[in-house]
């Protein structure tokens, strides 16, 4: 059977024309060379990370994907692909167990998945550039339902979630077209780019990825992101996205807004509610030695607007610290502490944006890390607790219980 992964997924055209030409340049290399160099590659001076990440860029890895830390992409295998030149190749293959309280309807107490298989494929180096991230995900979050691995890829961003161009045409500026990663929120998308397996309460506020193009101009210190695209994955081209990145040392801050410019009735399991709304985020970094200390504020606004079927607005507001501490041979200790709070106009007939309208939930994530070379493993161990719920939008088969505890244990392969 032939599928066309282009119109199933709604990827764009150039995403599956980089793919083709991609793959013809690394066909044709081997045939040219018959083997591939697996030397670390240094960071190239005009690929920056999308987002700025936590954790330093050494001398042996790419600016993307961006890697908060504790966990490491190991040094790319780089070859060359006759025109497309020479080329970086990383991935990665992990599994999960999950064993959760109270586990809503759908789900069971005990999950088991494939919840990574990905091929990162890029070209770092040139006026033009691109990159490639293709296979199988899962997008595990504190205190939301779990999603299979197949149903996650079907409803949300596809077996080729992340694929740009990258232009520079001048030293430090930048312009990428396609399928980005969000400027928005401290968390990744993935769960190997963060300190703990499951995101958090309010990474579940934010969107992911985003159709559309993005620029950015580097000065001394400061790195700003200008991004027009469709939001919550919409492929409604109405939302305005900006960042200011400060960096000095072991100090760095955020400063990032979005927002539609428009109305948008259009919701799928990847473009909810808050597609029609505006965010704020404000996030503060240290980073020093074996310590990553990371708190941030967020504001998420979603106003009334009938045409949208939001007949009363409301809004959240929340904060989080993430901490990481490495130790010694290979371990590290990420620890997570978040609080989300909705409100309205009329609470009891808000727009539901948690655990009904005017509820909150607040949540603690530990994540004992170990890492040896390729080989890693971790385990989760998350409690959320919902407050002034509404009964049947919590937890439990009836929806009426105000915790729920998950470990998550998860081994796996980076290279």
């Amino acid at each position: 059977m032939v599928i066309n992964i282009t119109r199933l997924y709604g990827l764009s055209r150039f995403a599956a024309l980089i793919i083709f030409v991609a793959f013809v340049g690394a066909a044709y290399a081997q045939d040219s060379s018959g083997s591939q160099s697996a030397e670390p590659q240094a960071e190239s001076s005009t690929t920056p990370a999308t987002r700025p990440s936590a954790t330093p860029s050494t001398s042996a890895s790419l600016a993307a994907p961006g890697m908060t830390g504790p966990l490491q992409m190991k040094p790319s295998v780089s070859f060359e692909a006759g025109p497309l030149g020479k080329l970086n190749l990383n991935g990665i293959v992990s599994g999960t167990g999950l064993f959760q309280s109270n586990p809503v309807p759908g789900n069971n107490g005990t999950q088991w998945s494939l919840n990574n298989a990905q091929l990162i494929l890029q070209k770092t180096s040139g006026w033009w550039q691109f990159y490639i991230q293709s296979g199988a995900y899962n997008l595990v979050a504190v205190g939301t339902p779990y999603l299979s691995t197949q149903r996650t890829i079907d409803g949300l961003y596809g077996p080729i979630p992340v694929a740009y161009l990258k232009f520079a045409p001048a030293k430090s500026l930048f312009i990428e077209i396609g399928q980005l990663p969000t400027l928005m929120g401290a968390e990744y998308t993935f769960d190997f780019e963060n300190m703990n397996i499951e995101r958090g309460l309010l990474w579940s506020q934010e969107n992911a990825v985003t159709r559309g193009i993005q620029i950015q101009q580097t000065l001394g210190k400061f790195s700003m992101f200008l991004s027009w695209n469709d939001g919550y994955y919409s492929n409604r081209y109405s939302w305005l996205s900006g960042s200011l990145y400060y960096s000095n040392g072991v100090h760095s801050l955020s400063l990032i807004a979005m927002g539609n410019l428009g109305q948008t009735p259009y919701q799928t399991l990847a473009t909810p509610v808050q597609n029609n709304g505006s965010m704020y985020a404000a996030i503060y970094t240290y980073t020093k030695g074996s310590w990553i200390v990371q708190p941030y504020f967020q504001v998420g606004l979603v106003p009334t607007n009938s045409e949208v079927g939001v007949s009363d607005g409301s809004s959240t507001w929340g904060g989080a610290v993430l901490v990481n501490h490495s130790f010694s041979h290979g371990f590290s200790l990420p620890f997570r502490w978040e609080y989300l709070a909705t409100n309205g106009g009329m609470p009891q007939h808000s727009v539901n944006l948690l655990y009904g309208p005017g509820s909150a939930g607040s949540s603690l994530t530990v994540t004992p890390t170990y890492q040896h070379r390729y080989f890693f493993t971790r385990g989760d161990v998350s409690w959320v607790r919902a407050i002034d719920y509404t009964a049947g939008s919590a937890f439990g088969r009836q929806g009426t219980n105000q915790n729920q505890v998950r470990g998550v244990i998860e081994l796996g392969l980076l290279f």
